[in-house]
Order: C-alpha cells, then sequence, then structure tokens
C-alpha cells in the first residue's frame, strides 16, 4: 500500500498526501518490518547452547501485535468520532434561530425576557437581580419563592426601555434568618449557532456565550 501511494506520487511529480491513519499504518508496516529482522538476526546469533525460549518470541510478536491493533483501534474511534460529531451537527442545525434555555446571560432587543429561576431548599423568598452589559446591578426584583417564572420587560422604574445588550440574571434566595444562597437563573435566549469544535458541537448564543448542547436545558420557538 506504501509502495503504491509512493510511485503513484513520482509519476505525477508530486507527494500524494496521506491520512493520519495513513501515516500510522505506513510507519507501523515499516517497524513492523524492522522488527522481523531484529527477530531474526536475534534467532541467527542465539547462544546454540543456551536458546532463546520459544515462548519469549511469542510473547515479543504479541506485544507488537497488541501494538498494532491498538494503532487501528485508535484510527476507528477517531472516524467513528468525526462521523458522531457530523450527524450531531446536522440535527442541532435545527436549533438555530429558537430560544434556548440555560444558565447564561441573555441578550435583550426590546422584547421580553422569560426567566426560569432556581431557589435553595427551604426559601420562602427570592429576589432577582438583573445586571445590566456593563457589570452593574440595576435592578432588584422582590418575588415569590414558588413562582416558577418570571417576565422581565427591560424597563427602567420610570418605564423607560432599556439599551439593547446582554443583561444577566441572578436569583437570591431568602428564608427566615436571611440570606441563604445565590445562583445565575435560567433564561430563554435566542440560538445563534451551531457548529463542531475538535471536543464535539459548540451552541453559541444570542449574547456570545458558548456552551456544549448539553447545557441547553429547554428549547422553544420564538415569542416574536
Amino acid at each position: 500500500m506504501v509502495d503504491s501511494i509512493s510511485q503513484a506520487g513520482a509519476a505525477t511529480g508530486q507527494a500524494s498526501p496521506l491520512t493520519k491513519g495513513q501515516q500510522a499504518k505506513a510507519t507501523l508496516s515499516s517497524d513492523f518490518e524492522t522488527f522481523l529482522k531484529m527477530l531474526t538476526v536475534q534467532v541467527q546469533n542465539q547462544d546454540p547452547l543456551n536458546p532463546m525460549d520459544a515462548s519469549d518470541y511469542a510473547s515479543q510478536l504479541a506485544t507488537f501485535a497488541g501494538v498494532e491493533q491498538q494503532v487501528l483501534t485508535n484510527d476507528l474511534l477517531t472516524d467513528l468520532g468525526t462521523s458522531l460529531t457530523g450527524n450531531a451537527l446536522e440535527g442541532l442545525s435545527g436549533w438555530i434561530g429558537k430560544e434556548g434555555l440555560v444558565s447564561a446571560p441573555a441578550w435583550f432587543d426590546g422584547n421580553p425576557v422569560v426567566v426560569r429561576p432556581e431557589y435553595a431548599p427551604g426559601a420562602n423568598s427570592a429576589i432577582l437581580t438583573v445586571t445590566d452589559p456593563s457589570g452593574s446591578v440595576i435592578q432588584r426584583v422582590p418575588f415569590s419563592a414558588d413562582q416558577d417564572s418570571f417576565i422581565w420587560e427591560g424597563r427602567t422604574e420610570t418605564g423607560d426601555l432599556l439599551p439593547a445588550g446582554a443583561y444577566q440574571f441572578s436569583v437570591e434566595s431568602y428564608d427566615s434568618n436571611g440570606l441563604i444562597d445565590t445562583s445565575l437563573a435560567r433564561v430563554y435566549s435566542r440560538i445563534d449557532e451551531v457548529r463542531a469544535d475538535p471536543g464535539g458541537v459548540v451552541i453559541r448564543m444570542a449574547d456570545g456565550t458558548e456552551l456544549d448542547a448539553s447545557e441547553i436545558s429547554g428549547l422553544r420557538a420564538p415569542m416574536n
């Protein structure tokens, strides 16, 4: 196989590019030939009065066979991983333009943001803290600890619409003794991109946050 590739490259005057798998197999083939030559020399030069046990030869062959199998297995796993990533990318492409439920900032463009708060066990009240794109806390909104969703309209106390940008939402949980926990709230945010990276499929949200697909805990059609 390696000789055929080399001859084809020589005939065209150009070197034929090899894949990683072909390179590994070519190296393995070359190493195996070297191994056989060394083994032959070893047999020819062994002490006739103290010859090497046949089991030693078998052990050497088994070791090399194990290395060969590992190289082939790695190639197979690489090809399988590439195939699975491609299938996942195709399947998740339908998420683009939809809203995903994530623990991340949400892009506010004038449309209300749906917040799904999570409370600490034992909490009887909560406060939603809103942080603007510059990192400043601009609102603290009290609400009940049994409320499963909250719609943030993005307006000031005077009713003016806040500027577009990435806003972050946190939930402060309280019991009768005071604050017991602060956690990042889940929000519905638009999905702008789905792409394949070496580590897997990456989901890019409207605010620029990049997440693994497993971090999307809900999905819905855009409200507007």
